[in-house]
């Protein structure tokens, strides 16, 4: 993912009026980010306990949404939708996420089950487990990182519509 400024951030968001987009914290390690390690910008909201943020590219347009978290975690045997990990043992989070435009205004919204703390970039990253002799742990790490980026963009135009 390449760098992004706040007001590119803010610009960005498709499901969000323009006072939330302005009340909205940005992460708070924000400055150290590390952009090429991340295939997605994904971060609850320091200020509004159930809102969470995530922005990527989608179609070469960077994209933004808000997101609602549920109220109680999903506990830790479920899996997140975005990063597909059945290895470690993260808590997964109910997110839905406002409709953008008329669909939005009339209640329409998509859910989605993600990692609470939005730790899918790391966890993609991550040499999978030796599955049989001769595994290509590698490309199957390659795979899932392309199928994160599909799985996020594949969210965002739902929320699109």
């Amino acid at each position: 993912m390449r760098p992004l400024t706040e007001r590119e951030i803010r610009a960005s968001f498709i499901n969000a009026s323009r006072k939330e987009v302005s009340s909205l914290s940005l992460p708070s390690d924000f400055a150290e980010l590390d952009f090429d390690r991340l295939d997605y910008l994904g971060w609850s909201d320091q200020k509004f306990a159930r809102r969470a943020y995530v922005v990527t590219e989608v179609d070469g347009v960077l994209t933004g949404v808000m997101l609602q978290r549920a109220e109680q975690r999903v506990l830790s045997r479920a899996q997140c939708s975005w990063c597909d990990d059945v290895t470690l043992r993260n808590d997964v989070q109910m997110f839905t996420a406002r409709k953008a435009g008329t669909a939005g205004r009339n209640g329409d919204t998509v859910g989605t089950l993600a990692c609470s703390e939005f730790g899918c970039s790391h966890n993609v990253r991550r040499l999978p487990p030796l599955a049989y002799e001769g595994f290509d742990r590698e490309a199957a790490r390659e795979q899932r990182i392309a199928r994160l980026g599909e799985n996020v963009r594949a969210f965002l135009r739902a929320v699109a519509g």
